[in-house]
């Protein structure tokens, strides 16, 4: 598997940033860390040898980036508000620099899609949800869509506009709800295990049936609990199965 890393100054979040990447060809999948961890978490944890026969093969290409939870919904030492701008410029790190840098790399045909697990699941489907113009859909597992599962009690505007499960039920502009209702690639799955939490994966999904938007929800059983084995099983089954 060829495997390259990478890192530039990026201008959004003023701190130099690392990026991962594994393969040669492919559609491209982003993944996003869990919680407070970084580009390499899903190399450590084994999960990109889990996918390594489809890297191999040509049929996806992975970047992996940095969270910035640490410096945003995970540092309960900063005032809410400076939590929340922190979070938009993550947002924009992705979507001015990533996006593009993934363009440059592979084509500016290539279909790219996010993915993540746990927290990593709420910014993968936000990240997708507010830019379908140039994200193509999302893979989450495991995981809840409201932020203010994260916040503390915090809620204002910005929470809202990064909450899925708060903004969706609102959306009118068709800019984003045909591009939304066009993916074929909205795929929320989870466990019904230890540290699962189900309902949230079939509360979103039941908000985004009501506005039109397909998605594919697949709710695994009790035995099936929120970790890495469980991660490294359901993402080469939906990679497989499912693209």
């Amino acid at each position: 598997m060829r495997r390259e890393i990478t890192s530039w100054y990026s201008p959004a979040l003023r701190r130099e940033m690392p990026i991962a990447s594994y393969g040669h060809y492919g559609f491209a999948l982003l993944l996003i860390p869990t919680a407070a961890a970084d580009y390499l978490e899903y190399e450590r944890f084994q999960l990109l040898d889990s996918l390594a026969p489809m890297i191999d093969s040509g049929k996806l290409r992975v970047f992996s980036i940095d969270s910035m939870n640490k410096e945003s919904w995970l540092n309960y030492q900063m005032e809410p508000a400076h939590r929340a701008i922190r979070h938009n410029e993550f947002n924009q790190y992705v979507f001015d620099e990533v996006v593009p840098f993934i363009r440059n790399a592979t084509s500016n045909e290539t279909f790219i899609y996010t993915c993540g697990a746990s927290f990593g699941a709420l910014h993968a489907m936000n990240l997708f949800c507010k830019r379908p113009d140039i994200i193509n859909g999302a893979i989450s597992m495991s995981g809840v869509y409201d932020l203010t599962e994260y916040t503390r009690g915090f809620y204002d505007e910005q929470v809202y506009y990064n909450s899925p499960i708060h903004y969706i039920p609102n959306l009118s502009d068709s800019f984003y709800l045909d591009k939304l209702r066009a993916s074929h690639h909205i795929h929320i799955y989870t466990g019904s295990g230890e540290y699962e939490e189900p309902d949230a994966s079939r509360r979103f999904a039941s908000v985004l049936y009501s506005k039109g938007i397909w998605c594919d929800l697949d709710v695994w059983g009790n035995d099936v609990r929120h970790d890495w084995p469980t991660w490294r099983n359901m993402l080469p089954y939906i990679l497989d199965k499912k693209f």
